[in-house]
């Protein structure tokens, strides 16, 4: 399948990197970009044939020049990631579909034991369709769809599976870290 808009959004990042390949440069201008995307009828519709995900993303599409991929994930109702970080890729977060609460924590604790990481909700928003999120290196989050399900579409810095991520339990407070998602091709361009 080849949809316009997501090859435009791809050229659209692609310039970007060329004017500066650097993710914090990048990032806060793929904004504007990412917004156009998560607008066009003929993406919404197509989301309605992806698979839900359980611990999986959709790989869309996968720089070979820059390293940055688009990824999709279509979450059931009430389904949740699990508390992470991306290790220190950088990550735009778009709903597509559907609503999200995307929800931020902070570590209290100083990370002088290797597996123990104490972290409590710092700030929880509901968001809908439209809404991007930015996602900086190290950030812990989470993400939960709402009643009816949610489609985001993400922009990374890297693909997942070559570096290890953050991963946290907020009731034991065990922290280890692992390969991140597991990504399913599903080209889109």
């Amino acid at each position: 399948m080849s949809m316009a808009s997501v090859a435009e959004f791809v050229d659209s990042i692609r310039a970007l990197y060329a004017e500066d390949p650097d993710p914090a440069v990048v990032w806060p201008q793929a904004c504007a970009p990412m917004t156009a995307l998560l607008g066009d009828p003929e993406l919404i519709e197509s989301a309605k044939d992806w698979p839900v995900c359980s611990h999986e993303n959709l790989l869309f599409y996968e720089d070979a020049e820059h390293g940055f991929v688009l990824n999709g994930l279509i979450k059931a109702p009430g389904q949740t990631t699990r508390i992470h970080d991306h290790a220190h890729i950088w990550v735009l977060y778009g709903v597509l579909t559907g609503g999200e609460d995307i929800v931020n924590f902070e570590r209290t604790d100083d990370g002088s034991v290797s597996d123990l990481a104490r972290v409590h909700e710092a700030r929880r928003r509901k968001v809908g369709p439209g809404a991007v999120d930015i996602v900086k290196p190290w950030s812990i989050h989470a993400e939960q769809a709402g009643a009816d399900g949610s489609v985001a579409v993400i922009l990374r810095s890297e693909k997942p599976g070559g570096f290890l991520q953050g991963r946290y339990d907020t009731e034991t407070g065990k922290y280890w870290r692992g390969k991140g998602v597991q990504q399913i091709p599903y080209p889109l361009i």
